[in-house]
């Protein structure tokens, strides 16, 4: 099974925002989405990253279009999730599943594009997502606009998924695709319902940790931000025991990687040649 990730997007914050101790300057972070070719399931998204729709689409309320103002990101052009489809011979179409981590606007802001996927995903925290006001969802950073008509109806949630369990300090969780090789693993803190990917079929298990942190070294040297970042956490006292979860998963021999850390991985699509 082969795992790539591309980069939608740069937003640039300053270090003292995402990481603790940090100073003023600017830090520019990457906006990560995977693909994954799995023998069974075919391509499968992970997430889709920032695309136009969220940050140009006429679709916008008012308040992703501030959002969005305020953020400022800058979208990678040439590693969307079209042109990176094509770099592999695929099309929007032969996308059947996309895993959607969480319901941030830098991770679902392409699922329109996908008329043919089942979404995997936290049903649990779609169901709260359904039994909210809009104006009760925008303070959770969820902008509902962004969800396609019939995302209910193509959710595959993950709660009907077997469960595979923890194995010494390898997290477990739910079994996507009935094989074993990627574990959707429960990240609580940054947003609701937001699950990593454990994929154990490497030479060395990579946890995709998502927004557990904005930066590697905030997670290894214990330096999560605090006040003002904390704001957006939807459960800022989990942080710190997710965090401590993925440092033992480290410790024992595993890898870590995160969606907005800047540093290259070999993971991360390679730039085409000229």
């Amino acid at each position: 099974m082969r795992i790539v990730f591309a980069n939608s997007a740069w937003v640039s914050a300053a270090e003292r925002l995402i990481l603790r101790g940090g100073g003023w300057q600017s830090v520019r972070l990457r906006v990560r989405y995977g693909l994954i070719f799995h023998p069974a399931a075919g391509p499968v998204l992970i997430d889709t990253g920032y695309t136009p729709e969220a940050l140009l689409g006429e679709r916008r309320g008012r308040m992703l279009r501030l959002y969005s103002a305020l953020l400022k990101p800058q979208l990678n052009v040439d590693e969307q999730v079209l042109p990176v489809l094509r770099r592999f011979g695929l099309s929007l179409d032969d996308i059947r599943a996309v895993v959607v981590t969480h319901f941030h606007a830098d991770h679902i802001s392409g699922l329109s594009l996908f008329r043919n996927a089942r979404f995997i995903a936290s049903d649990a925290a779609w169901a709260r997502v359904k039994a909210r006001s809009s104006r009760q969802n925008l303070r959770h950073g969820v902008f509902t606009e962004l969800f396609p008509a019939d995302f209910d109806a193509r959710l595959d949630g993950i709660s009907a998924k077997p469960r595979v369990a923890a194995h010494g300090d390898t997290p477990g969780g739910a079994d996507l695709f009935g094989d074993g090789s990627v574990i959707a693993v429960d990240l609580p803190g940054h947003a609701d319902g937001q699950f990593g990917l454990l994929f154990n079929g490497l030479d060395r298990p990579l946890l995709y940790a998502v927004d557990v942190q904005w930066l590697l070294s905030a997670l290894i040297e214990k330096r999560t931000p605090g006040f003002p970042a904390t704001l957006i956490a939807e459960d800022a006292a989990a942080i710190e025991p997710t965090s401590a979860m993925l440092r033992r998963f480290l410790a024992a021999g595993g890898e870590v990687m995160l969606c907005h850390d800047p540093a290259p991985t070999p993971y991360d699509l390679a730039p085409e040649a000229a």
